[in-house]
């Protein structure tokens, strides 16, 4: 058995806006990625830099409609590395604003797989409220959120 969550936030803006806050690299470094930013655009096949130096896999792009990324589980030095996988599913609804799910999974049920899946829920929620602050009033959440990032860091689990 693998280790899994699903998160959900409603963006009051349409599907299009939506999707492209998180392809376009401007954007997604305008609120998330703010510390080393986005190295391009999220097209399929491609692997680009989140933050200056990780590695994101980019599996699937389905406009307006889904993303799916892998990206390394994060694990103790000498353990086998594996990678989780991410998927963004984005709803129009009929108020022309859109339902985002962001669902990360496939972490090893253990002590390491708990934790880093817990921060990642954590960081993934995260996103969603600096999103909806970002394309609903313009304001830029992010900064100043963590004590590292206030000295120039990206935060990292160790340096928050």
């Amino acid at each position: 058995m693998s280790l899994g969550f699903k998160i959900s936030g409603r963006i009051a803006k349409p599907v299009d806006e939506v999707f492209d806050a998180v392809v376009n690299p401007r954007k997604l470094s305008g609120y998330f990625t703010t510390i080393g930013g986005t190295s391009a655009p999220l097209v399929e096949g491609t692997t680009v830099t989140w933050w200056g130096d990780i590695p994101v896999e980019v599996d699937e792009i389905m406009p307006e409609e889904r993303i799916v990324l892998r990206w390394d589980a994060g694990v103790p030095a000498g353990a086998p590395s594996y990678k989780t996988r991410i998927e963004m599913k984005f709803d129009a609804l009929d108020d022309r604003s859109t339902m985002v799910t962001i669902a990360e999974s496939g972490w090893v049920e253990d002590e390491n797989g708990r934790s880093k899946s817990y921060l990642n829920c954590e960081g993934w929620t995260q996103m969603l409220c600096c999103m909806k602050a970002y394309l609903e009033y313009g304001i830029n959440l992010r900064e100043g959120y963590y004590r590292s990032e206030m000295r120039g860091e990206p935060a990292r689990e160790h340096n928050i």
